[in-house]
Parts: C-alpha cells; sequence; structure tokens
C-alpha cells in the first residue's frame, strides 16, 4: 500500500488514550496534529491534510466526489476535496438527525455512536461526474466498515461499482488480509502513515482514568451581534467544494473585520470548532495565524475518553457538555488551556446558549466569543 510522504510518521501522528466505559474497543488512537482532542497550530493541522490530498491528487487527478468521514474526518474531507479543485463535490457523513428517502443508514460497529448517514439525493448525478471516488477517515484499522458501507450504496447505486474506489486516510492498520478483501470490494487504500495492526487493549489497561466532570451552565451575560455574510453551508448535503471553502473564508473574514478587532489584541488564542464543524474553525485559525496571532484549535467532541496523568498519556483533562447541536446529547472537551480569547465555531441552527454558557463556566481566557451556523455572535468579557 503506497503511502504519499515520509515526513509524518507513528511518532508525529499517534497517541493511544483509553476509552471511558466503552466495551466495543478498550482504547482510541488519537492524532495529536489532527486538531480534535488536542490543541494544535491550524496551519500545522491544514497542513497534514492537505498533504494527503495533493498526493492523491496527483495520483487520481479524475476525482471529483469526496466522502468524509464523521466526526473526526470532516475536516480532513474537506481539506483533501480543497486540493482537487473548486468544482470537486464534497459531502460529510453524519450522526446528527437526517429523516427522508435521502439518507442512508450505515453503522461504524467499534464507534461510541455507531449509527451515521449519508445523504444520497445526488448521488446519482454525482458518479455521472467522476470517474473515482474518495472516501477519506483519519484512521483505517480493519476496513469492515468501509467494505459493509460500499456494498450497501452499490446495491442502491450500481455505478458505484464501475468507479475507482479508493480508502484515503491519514493512519492505516489494515493486516495484507484485510488490505485483499478491500480490493476485493473493489476499494484500494492511501495513507500518509502505515502502521502495524496492534491491539492497545493490554497497554490501557494498566492506566486508571477518570471520568470528565460535567461543566455547569452559568447564566453569563452575553452581548449578541448579528455576523455580515450568509453564514457556514451545510457539508451534510452535497455542496462544491469552492463553495463551502468559500463559505468559510467569508465567516472568518467577518470575523476578523466587524468582530475580534486587531489581532494583536487577542493574545494567546484558542479557536474551537463543536463536533462535526471543525473545518471552518480551521480555516479562522490558519487566517489568524498567517496575521501574527498565538493561535491553536481543536474541537468538542461526543468521544468520552478517560482522563489521567500518566506520562505521555494524551488527554490529561477534560469536562462534560451540552452538545451544541442537540439538547440531550452529552459532548466532551478535552485538553483545555489558558488563553487570553477563546472563539467557539459552530454551524448549529439552535440559538440556545445552554452549551456555551457551560463551556464558560470551565474555560480560563479573557474573552470569549462564540459565532453560530445562522450567522449570529455572542460575546463574553471575563474580565
Amino acid at each position: 500500500m503506497p503511502s504519499y510522504t515520509t515526513s509524518y510518521t507513528k511518532e508525529t501522528t499517534l497517541r493511544v488514550a483509553k476509552r471511558y466505559r466503552n466495551a466495543k474497543r478498550a482504547y482510541l488512537l488519537v492524532n495529536p496534529l489532527q486538531a480534535k482532542h488536542m490543541p494544535v497550530s491550524p496551519t500545522e493541522a491544514l497542513t497534514m491534510m492537505r498533504t494527503l490530498g495533493e498526493g492523491l491528487r496527483q495520483e487520481f487527478p479524475g476525482a471529483r466526489l469526496v466522502l468524509g468521514f464523521a466526526e473526526t474526518a470532516t475536516a480532513l474531507g474537506a481539506a483533501v476535496a480543497s486540493r482537487l479543485g473548486p468544482d470537486c463535490a464534497f459531502l460529510t457523513t453524519t450522526r446528527e438527525a437526517g429523516e427522508g428517502p435521502g439518507w442512508v443508514r450505515f453503522l461504524e460497529e467499534h464507534s461510541h455512536a455507531a449509527e451515521q448517514k449519508l445523504w444520497g439525493g445526488d448521488l446519482d448525478a454525482l458518479l455521472q461526474e467522476t470517474d473515482t471516488v474518495l472516501f477519506v477517515d483519519d484512521e483505517i484499522s480493519t476496513g469492515k466498515t468501509l467494505r459493509n458501507m460500499v456494498a450497501q450504496l452499490t446495491r442502491r447505486w450500481p455505478a458505484l461499482g464501475e468507479k475507482t474506489l479508493v480508502a484515503a486516510s491519514l493512519l492505516n492498520r489494515v493486516t495484507p488480509e484485510q488490505e485483499e478483501a478491500l480490493a476485493d470490494a473493489g476499494i484500494t487504500c492511501r495513507c500518509l502513515v502505515r502502521l502495524p495492526q496492534e491491539d492497545h487493549t493490554a497497554q490501557v489497561a494498566d492506566w486508571t482514568v477518570t471520568e470528565a466532570p460535567p461543566a455547569v451552565p452559568q447564566n453569563l451575560s452575553f452581548r449578541q451581534e448579528t455576523l455580515p455574510g450568509e453564514g457556514l453551508l451545510d457539508p451534510q448535503k452535497t455542496l462544491r467544494i469552492g463553495a463551502y471553502d468559500s463559505s468559510c473564508q467569508a465567516v472568518a473574514e467577518a470575523m476578523l473585520s466587524h468582530t475580534l478587532g486587531p489581532v494583536e489584541t487577542l493574545g494567546k488564542t484558542l479557536v474551537l470548532g463543536t463536533e462535526e464543524c471543525m473545518y471552518p474553525a480551521l480555516i479562522l485559525g490558519e487566517r489568524l495565524e498567517r496575521l501574527g496571532a498565538e493561535v491553536c484549535c481543536h474541537a468538542t467532541t461526543r468521544s468520552p475518553i478517560g482522563l489521567c496523568d500518566a506520562p505521555g498519556y494524551p488527554i490529561r483533562s477534560g469536562w462534560k457538555l451540552p452538545s451544541f447541536y442537540e439538547e440531550e446529547r452529552t459532548t466532551y472537551v478535552y485538553n483545555l488551556r489558558e488563553y487570553d480569547t477563546v472563539i467557539v465555531v459552530s454551524d448549529t441552527k439552535k440559538t440556545d446558549l445552554r452549551a456555551i454558557q457551560a463551556l464558560a463556566s470551565v474555560l480560563t481566557c479573557k474573552h470569549l466569543i462564540y459565532t453560530q451556523g445562522e450567522g449570529y455572535v455572542w460575546k463574553l468579557s471575563k474580565g
């Protein structure tokens, strides 16, 4: 299986954490460069993602359809699609509510939230535009989820079976036998880093972990503003990556022009995405970094990960939060640090402030800014 670069290695892209009370798989692989569970420079994260995209562009120039897997690979999928040209079609799977005949459901069996959905309403037309379909995920361990998904999709859209199908990932751990099974299903693998398929269960068994405590919402006084422009587009339904990139850049520009003030006043800054919404936060973070700000990015997540202060353990602190999308859902944020400014970028349509009130209660920062998908911004000065 070809990998596209030798500049990324196991040492730079892999940490092992212990899932909290997950009977399906005891451990979680954490990529410290991916801007999901651990804070990292947005430029560094996007450079890694675009490196995979550039390799795919050179090898599969006819690819015009990219599917990114929720929740961890949504930004990765967008970054890959952006290397293939503005007309490349892009969509993500989702764990959000999707009802109606256009949605396809499939299972990611080892996950804490196993059911995923894919919008298939445009697939007939999209398959006519491309000779290659790229399925983009952060990690491929066995290939079983993808094989099952492709079989399911091909039964409904037979034209998919006539295309070159590529399982593209940052990390790939499939065995030669599993790679052969993928090939038998018409799927070829490409990655940045090839890893052996190690079972880390024994490694994490020695770690004593604790559950992230709940962050309690506080009735803090936010000031509301309206952000110019049309807000963020929704990649859960098919769009052209050029349009999605433009909407992310437009929100970043509006934040810079109307909300944030001079970059030199921001100080140490965190740009935080929410669950499946990672790419817009990275784009804003990259813009700020290019202007000279000290920035890192990561995102909230549905993944319950154990906290531990053992040497080298990647998830050392964390909090439970209400979801920005669904009131009854629990999400998490890990490895928060002390910042001057925190900017939360979400594509939620909800204007309820319960989640941001809870997050505000555990942040150590002077200024908190929250931008929401419909184009509203809330500001809080904490002193």
